[in-house]
């Protein structure tokens, strides 16, 4: 019997229940493994709550990062063996392949032996942000050391990985934020510049910072208003990379900066590069550098216990976290 979450209808935090399953050995191509700790994400609140792009049958496990020991391996697994240390790949279906339990089943093209050097928590922590900001700035907007690139939503795990790979390439990284109780951090986090919406005008200060010349690259998690400054800011050219909707404000769209500037408005989900092989490999090895050499170093805000897993959601439903949020198993 292993412990693993569940939850029978849709909700706030307090549909999570932690259930006792019988859980079959790792079949042909797969990968069991004994978890020591899970990164959460706001994909996983969003599926809890029934507004995730992914509607699962009910009851349903969630989760997206799971960092433990290899348990057993199935027929055809050659790369892995029991005791290795890994961490998960984020998986196409968080239902199909959920992370929230004390054991975890996964195809073995999603495991990654991790850098020794990585406790148990920052390993859980390093996935999911880091493929999702390379995927937008490296692999989409193919950012270099010329570009300044506009990072909206900063203080998330996700903002804060876009922040350290802006810098591995040597492109300037300009924070975005809504209050300044998060300023500092920011850029003590590595950001070049930090704007606050609260407190400055979004595109005066873009256009102080960047220049006539404008910014190329925008990385757009939030939508709604703030889309007008943002491509008002840019340069000809340009490209915004939208991967999510935080706002509850409509998004317009910004007829004149778009055609003017001849800008891309990109959709992006992280799913383009875990469902791409080739891609995730290229992805995988520039993550695995950086962590090695200490270029990317995963920042976590709170660590809970699995028992605590309804008080972490509440935590992440909060906007309060700066960098990730670990529960341990």
């Amino acid at each position: 019997m292993a412990r693993t979450v569940y939850f029978h209808q849709h909700g706030g935090p307090e549909v999570l229940r932690i259930e006792d399953i019988d859980l079959a050995p790792a079949g042909p191509g797969e990968v069991q493994i004994r978890v020591k700790a899970l990164g959460l994400n706001r994909a996983e609140a969003l599926l809890r709550a029934g507004s995730y792009i992914e509607t699962p049958a009910l009851p349903s496990g969630l989760g997206l990062e799971a960092a433990g020991i290899v348990e057993t391996v199935g027929e055809g697994v050659n790369d892995f063996v029991p005791g290795d240390a890994v961490s998960v790949i984020p998986p196409q279906s968080m239902a199909r392949w959920p992370a929230y339990g004390e054991l975890v089943t996964y195809p073995a093209g999603l495991i990654v032996k991790h850098p020794p050097s990585l406790d148990w928590q920052t390993a859980a922590a390093v996935w999911m942000q880091y493929l999702t900001a390379y995927g937008a700035l490296i692999d989409i907007a193919r950012l270099s050391s010329v570009d300044a690139v506009v990072i909206t939503a900063a203080s998330s795990s996700v903002g804060l990985a876009a922040i350290q790979i802006a810098n591995k390439v040597g492109a300037t990284a300009i924070a975005v934020t809504r209050t300044s109780a998060k300023k500092q951090v920011l850029l003590d986090a590595g950001a070049a510049h930090v704007v606050v919406l609260a407190e400055e005008d979004l595109a005066a200060r873009l256009s102080e910072i960047a220049g006539p010349q404008g910014v190329r690259v925008v990385l757009d998690a939030i939508g709604g208003p703030i889309f007008e400054p943002l491509t008002g800011a840019m340069s000809k050219g340009g490209i915004l990379i939208e991967y999510g909707g935080l706002s509850p404000e409509p998004t317009p769209f910004p007829l004149a900066a778009v055609l003017g500037k001849t800008l891309t408005l990109r959709g992006y989900l992280v799913h383009e590069i875990t469902g791409a092989p080739e891609k995730l490999e290229i992805a995988k090895a520039f993550i695995l550098e950086g962590l090695e050499t200490g270029t990317l170093r995963p920042i976590i805000d709170r660590i809970f216990a699995f028992d605590q897993i309804v008080e972490a959601h509440r935590y992440l439903e909060s906007n309060e976290q700066f960098g990730k949020i670990v529960v341990t198993v």
